[in-house]
């Protein structure tokens, strides 16, 4: 069996050793175990139960590491993506008023385009069609609204009606517990110590408990019959504009952030396309299992940093997910504030894509800028990334570089206009 895996695996010929590859999947699942508890608070927003969140998010994070790790050998980590489970909650249902049964369908079906597009030789022409500054301003705008709305949940900040938003109470138990467990999550985050952002949310959860403010506390089980509810449950609203709507905002989404992050961190970039395919497959069984779509998740780069180069790390992390099922019945405990840091910490690691961006020709920057302050401000990723496309051509055929802009980037522009247009006939 050890020469199998050893032959599945090729660990000579990555020039690795089982010991490093084990130590990859160890750090790689301590750095994103986080998403156990993370993923579910944010679609309990979305009206999902946080039993059913939790096994769901278990499910999809076990199979889209099996899947990475057996059939794309890749050291990449598939798990509920931050930033598009707060476009699912806050955009698709909040907002525009899909149920949640609607927006795991619509996830079904974006899987559905997204492994058309990976399938096929669109992707290549996709990818190259959008220039890096977008790419880049999208992962920015996204890590700036996680920001937003982890101030928000550690009530750091609050609303108000003259100024939209104000500092909150921050002598209150619950901003005190957030700032305490953001202190402890950036500190052991800056030592490089493993599981740093689980730690942090603990902390924050066990600090709301003793104040007596928590008010997400629930001595409740674990149910698989609240799992039921979701699973299998989407619903196909072909004949309504905002399930489409829906669809082409969050496959723009789950495309151009996996191909960014794929194509940033993989030790080898002949297993993209694999990669990339397995990705698309996992979104669809996102929708199935009920949560919001996996990506390829930037906490991989700790597993990639110890020195994992093959499937290894990925199905280390699976059986480590599996091993986690035990503990869910104290799931309910946690309270809302406890994601908080989390949120804060990733948004910060997010925003260094803007490093990447070229602040010497305008015509790049400011679609990208376009992107990062209005993805936040509208609390809508899908009508910030619309801002950054319909504004990069504009900027360059005002400066007559009309040749630089891909015929696809132009139809995307167009669907982006529509669609800026048409979501606020389907939104509360």
């Amino acid at each position: 069996m050890f020469i199998m895996l050893n032959k599945l695996f090729q660990i000579k010929e990555h020039e690795s050793t089982w010991r490093k590859e084990l130590m990859a999947g160890l750090t790689s699942f301590f750095t994103c175990s986080y998403i156990i508890l993370v993923n579910p608070l944010i679609l309990r927003d979305a009206g999902i139960p946080i039993e059913a969140g939790v096994i769901s998010s278990i499910i999809i994070s076990i199979l889209g590491c099996l899947l990475m790790g057996l059939f794309a050998n890749a050291p990449i980590i598939l798990i509920p993506g931050m930033g598009i489970n707060a476009f699912f909650s806050y955009t698709m249902v909040q907002s525009m008023g899909l149920s949640p049964q609607q927006g795991l369908a619509v996830i079904m079906v974006s899987g559905l385009v997204f492994s058309v597009i990976a399938f096929t030789s669109l992707s290549t022409k996709l990818i190259s069609a959008v220039p890096s500054s977008l790419k880049h301003g999208i992962t920015s705008g996204i890590g700036v609204y996680l920001t937003f709305i982890g101030l928000q949940k550690g009530e750091l900040i609050r609303a108000n009606p003259s100024t939209l938003v104000e500092v909150g109470n921050l002598a209150s138990p619950v901003a005190l517990a957030t700032i305490i467990g953001l202190m402890v999550t950036l500190i052991l985050f800056a030592r490089n110590v493993k599981g740093s952002l689980l730690i942090g949310l603990l902390t924050t959860a066990c600090l709301t408990i003793i104040s007596g403010t928590n008010s997400a506390l629930s001595s409740e089980s674990i149910s698989i019959a609240t799992y039921k509810t979701i699973f299998l449950s989407g619903q196909f609203s072909f004949s309504t504009i905002s399930f489409w709507i829906a669809t082409f905002s969050i496959t723009m989404i789950v495309l151009f952030e996996n191909v960014g992050l794929l194509s940033g961190m993989l030790p080898d970039v002949s297993k993209f396309p694999k990669a990339l395919k397995i990705t698309a497959i996992s979104t669809i069984l996102s929708g199935i299992v009920g949560t919001s779509p996996t990506v390829a998740s930037a906490e991989s780069a700790a597993g990639i940093a110890e020195g994992g180069k093959t499937g290894i790390p990925a199905l280390v992390t699976a059986i480590l997910f599996l091993a986690c099922i035990p503990l869910l019945p104290y799931v309910g405990y946690i309270p809302g504030n406890a994601v908080a840091p989390i949120l804060i910490l990733i948004g910060a690691l997010m925003m260094r894509s803007l490093a990447e961006i070229s602040f010497n020709d305008f015509t790049e920057w400011v679609p990208a800028f376009l992107m990062v302050v209005c993805i936040p401000l509208t609390s809508s990723i899908a009508e910030g990334i619309a801002f950054g496309f319909i504004f990069y051509p504009i900027m360059k055929l005002a400066v007559g570089k009309w040749k630089d802009v891909s015929v696809i980037l132009y139809v995307c522009a167009v669907l982006f206009l529509c669609n800026l247009f048409a979501l606020p006939l389907f939104t509360h």
